[in-house]
């Protein structure tokens, strides 16, 4: 009844019934079916506009159908072009047209090529005068589509051009909160990859691509550069052959006149696409080299603003000859062979190290770029046939008195290393010394470091020629002794340090490696029996200088297993010697047990284990775990030793061999996860009975920080439950009275976080202990400090680089958890302890991903606010460190508080702590990103206040007060 009433509204209410039918139903149709639907279907394309609409919808369901005839697309279509005028349609009416061409382009593809440009033609009309960015991506896709699969454009290559490049450069701005979430940059790519897909467009793409360079408007200069760059990717120089001159006047003028780095980085990026795309065309024999007229025209205008170091010129020149030098062999050879010599011979007519500094940075731009192309044959080489007067320039600049010439000279030094077959083996000697100079001997520590960071990158290129000359005079430096006559001790000490430092950033190739390593112990060795005073720090920088040495190996398998089976038995030996009763009476030895020195071996011990594989672990472990429980020392290197090792034994002689447990757990917790621990339940009563009885806090808390990385690892099962239930057991007692308190509490925090981080059932049970101490008067602070570190990642043990098992989004899964139970018991809490519960709560919070605390932002506030007012300042550090985030992040929330706020942030600006009004202060600065309308009322009393800080006395609070009462200023400055 509705398909045949003559109302058009009925009949468009009857055909859109049957179309949302079809939608739902289009793959159950038979052929024949399909068939009289598409018949009528058409034949309503020429009914009542009111009526179209649906018919699109029937037509978009029937170019799904699987069994649709053959024909039947391109009459469908054909009907489309001739009945319907699409641009008047709505932009759903719209966007369902180009549904079905995209339909039927990616399954009825031959079929309309059938249509010959009568196809693009049709398209053609189609989206002309489109300009909802929904529909211009689809169509544009269209576009691409017709080109990358080959369809005829006959006639209209000129036509489908402009229908699309009307649209260029992109102006569009999606609205606020706009649910389809277009970006401007989504039109801009896609339409790029339409101008840019075939070189037909090139006569009318790159006048229009010039206009717009020569245009004010920085967005269209930086999109024209950026599709330019594109269109030399399929450009050949018949396309480009014309506009040449005009492409590289343009580019000249930008990077030679902008302010603008981005702008300026796309011209070059242009140029480098224009030069390479010029060296792919195949000359023919009566063909015009247009790449070498092109780079003639770049070198007529930019090689003589080179021999003005001093001129404004003289960087956009360099910049611009590098840009086209990097684009292939062929550019880098014919640029080079005309600039280097120019480099040269300006080096030696310039003697200011300024100027020379500013020659050999363009100099090292150029020596850069010889290492894309690898080996170069001599014969065609221009930097090879130069390369006396290109190393003697350089080494001078080693010599310098100017520490920046030294620094860009380094760098040259290490691009000319790195050229395969450049260095004699006589300049590879002398690049040694003047290493070896500049990292000890050099006043200036930039080019210390730069020196020693240079050997690094060096050393494994030319391994034989470092360990045969570097690391010898490196040993000779440091086995000198004491300072000679006339030198202080100071700077002998300090020559000292950059040998251990230079020893370390050289060890970059396992034969290296195997030299400096036996240097490195022998002098640990040595500082441990001398007797100077600064026998600790001393020990502490060897075993620095041991640590980067072992994050250097652990990419390489046979490196790492030689440092390891070196080093941690090493170390160890000479552990268990300094923590014999004997050696504890003199000073020198007891260095090695002090606090400092063992936390700077844990690292080194670590970093050597946690890259093994787990054949080769499991042969250490085998050594090192009896060592510490059956005191077998035969592995070790000087194992005669004067008593036994028993650092898990009874009696108050065997302090110091407690201590060593540190180096035991540097190791068992750095194992893989999968490396079975021989004994590792009687290991573990052993560790939770030391962390509980020793009086020594250092040793408490590693056994208990081992303790609990072995548990992290364990696999669940009845015997993970039994140590667990065994360490609840040891600790409730001491927990609640008692002189062990201590020990027992940090048990209780480090195997808290130890499950935390495993999602283990038991964890929440701990957790509850801790939160229950926050209103102990003894343990309460310490227990507010706790949850930082069950939050934060530790350094040394439980945290994914030593394989522990750290589940994703623990923090989140901790908050949801705790935070509503930290939040009643502050309500609870008396007003001695209520801090407690803030600081553990800002702990918390300041460890949580900031978008998950935004969302849980509102029933929060009100509690954060309040920390503010808390006396204590790690309360209000904390506090104010979770806001400043917010403030940005979440305006509109935080302005329902902003009375609250300014009030708080004012009054912390005077706090006798610095740091705690240096962090105020800049909250008072990100105030200023609430809304407008908010902030005014509040202008002049935050400007009046903030004249104060700036009297502070602390530079740093003057500093972060001018910041922010600048902003404040500036609020409404141009009107609301």
């Amino acid at each position: 009844f509705c398909l045949e009433n003559t109302d058009p509204r009925m009949r468009g209410r009857g055909i859109q019934l049957l179309s949302q039918v079809l939608l739902q139903c289009y793959s159950l149709l038979q052929e024949k079916e399909v068939l009289h639907l598409v018949l009528f279907y058409e034949s309503r394309l020429q009914d009542h506009h009111l009526v179209i609409p649906s018919v699109l919808q029937g037509l978009r369901a029937l170019s799904m159908c699987e069994v649709l005839s053959p024909g039947l697309a391109v009459s469908v279509l054909k009907a489309i072009f001739q009945e319907v005028h699409v641009q008047s349609l709505m932009q759903l009416d719209r966007h369902t047209v180009y549904s079905i061409i995209t339909n039927f382009m990616s399954t009825r593809e031959e079929e309309l090529k059938g249509l010959g440009a009568n196809f693009t033609f049709g398209f053609i009309q189609v989206m002309d005068g489109e300009k909802d960015p929904r529909n211009l991506l689809v169509a544009f896709q269209i576009v691409h589509d017709l080109i990358a699969k080959d369809y005829a454009l006959g006639p209209f290559v000129e036509e489908l051009f402009e229908v699309t490049s009307c649209y260029f450069p992109v102006d569009f701005t999606p609205p606020p909160n706009d649910p389809h979430g277009i970006q401007r940059e989504d039109l801009i790519l896609s339409l790029r990859a339409v101008l840019a897909s075939t070189p037909q467009f090139a006569e009318f793409l790159l006048p229009l691509l010039i206009e717009k360079l020569d245009s004010e408007l920085q967005s269209a200069k930086l999109d024209s550069l950026q599709t330019l760059t594109a269109c030399c990717a399929i450009y050949g120089q018949k396309e480009l052959q014309e506009f040449l001159p005009s492409l590289w006047s343009s580019l000249r003028r930008e990077v030679f006149q902008t302010a603008s780095e981005k702008i300026e980085t796309e011209c070059l990026a242009a140029l480098r696409a224009l030069s390479a795309c010029l060296s792919r065309s195949v000359l023919s024999s009566d063909s015009e080299d247009l790449l070498d007229s092109f780079l003639s025209s770049i070198l007529q205008d930019c090689r003589h603003h080179l021999c003005e170091p001093d001129m404004k010129l003289v960087w956009p020149s360099a910049k611009l000859l590098q840009a086209a030098a990097g684009a292939s062999l062929r550019t880098y050879q014919r640029i080079t062979h005309s600039v280097l010599p120019l480099l040269l011979e300006q080096h030696t007519k310039h003697t200011q190290s300024s100027q020379r500094r500013t020659i050999l940075e363009m100099l090292l731009g150029f020596l850069e770029l010889q290492q894309k192309w690898g080996h170069v044959e001599e014969d065609e080489s221009t930097l090879l046939s130069l390369q006396a007067p290109v190393c003697s320039v350089v080494f001078s600049a080693l010599v310098d008195p100017s520490v920046q010439l030294q620094l860009v000279g380094i760098k040259a030094l290490t691009v000319l290393g790195s050229l395969q077959g450049f260095l004699s083996s006589s300049d590879l000697e002398l690049v040694v010394d003047h290493l070896i100079r500049l990292a000890l001997h050099e006043n200036d520590s930039q080019s210390s470091e730069a020196a020693m960071e240079a050997a690094g990158s060096l050393a494994p290129t030319y391994p034989k020629v470092f360990s045969g000359r570097m690391v010898p005079r490196l040993e000779e430096e440091l086995r000198s002794g004491r300072a000679g006559k006339g030198e202080s001790y100071h700077n002998h000490h300090s020559l000292q340090q950059r040998c251990l430092q230079a020893l370390a950033a050289v060890s970059t190739h396992t034969s290296i490696v195997r030299e400096t390593v036996p240097v490195l112990l022998q002098h640990l060795q040595k500082v441990q029996k001398g007797t100077e005073a600064r026998s600790t720090q001393d020990m502490i920088s060897v075993c620095q200088s041991l640590h980067r040495v072992a994050l250097q190996c652990q990419q390489d398998a046979e490196g790492c297993w030689y440092f390891h089976q070196t080093v941690v038995p090493s170390l160890l030996a000479m552990a268990v010697q300094a923590a014999m009763p004997e050696s504890t009476q003199t000073l020198p030895c007891k260095a090695l047990l002090e606090e400092e020195v063992l936390a700077a071996m844990i690292p080194v011990i670590s970093a050597a284990t946690t890259h093994l594989s787990p054949e080769l672990a499991a042969q250490s472990v085998s050594h090192v775990v009896p060592l510490f429980l059956d005191g077998e020392v035969s592995f070790l290197p000087q194992n005669s030793f004067p008593c036994s090792f028993q650092p898990f034994g009874d009696g108050e002689c065997l302090e110091a061999q407690r201590r060593l447990v540190a180096l035991l757990m540097a190791f068992v917790c750095s194992l893989p996860r999968d490396v079975a621990i021989p004994q590792q339940e009687w290991l573990l009563r052993e560790l939770l009975a030391l962390s509980c009885s020793s009086n020594c806090p250092f040793t408490a808390t590693t056994a208990a920080k081992c303790f609990a990385g072995l548990v992290n690892k364990h696999p669940a099962g009845q015997q993970l439950d039994e140590i667990l239930q065994l360490a609840v057991n040891r600790m409730e007692p001491s927990l609640a009275e008692g002189p062990r308190r201590p020990q027992a509490f940090t048990l209780l925090l480090w195997v808290t976080k130890a499950l935390v981080l495993r999602y283990h059932p038991l964890s929440s049970c701990l957790t509850d202990k801790l939160l229950g101490l926050l209103g102990d008067t003894e343990l309460g602070p310490a227990t507010a400090d706790g949850f930082s570190l069950l939050m934060a990642e530790s350094p040394d043990v439980l945290h994914k680089g030593c394989h522990a098992d750290v589940r994703i989004m623990f923090r989140q899964r901790f908050f949801t958890d705790n935070v509503p139970k930290l939040v009643q018991g502050f309500h609870g809490a008396g007003p001695d302890v209520k801090a407690n519960y803030l600081k553990a709560l800002s702990h918390v919070l300041n460890h949580l991903p900031k978008p998950v605390l935004v969302t849980e932002l509102p029933t929060l506030l009100s509690l954060l606010l309040e920390a503010l007012s808390c006396s204590d300042r790690v309360v209000q550090l904390s506090t104010l460190s979770c806001l400043h985030p917010l403030l940005l992040e979440a305006p509109q929330i935080m302005s329902l508080h902003v009375d609250t706020l300014v009030t708080k942030f004012l009054n912390l600006t005077s706090s006798p702590t610095m740091a705690v009004r240096i962090a105020a202060l800049r909250c008072a600065h990100a105030l200023t990103s609430l809304p407008t309308t908010v902030l005014l009322p509040y202008k002049g009393r935050v400007i009046r206040a903030l004249a104060k800080p700036l009297d502070d006395k602390k530079r740093l609070v003057r500093k972060e007060a001018v910041a922010a009462r600048g902003e404040w200023w500036v609020v409404a400055a141009g009107g609301v």
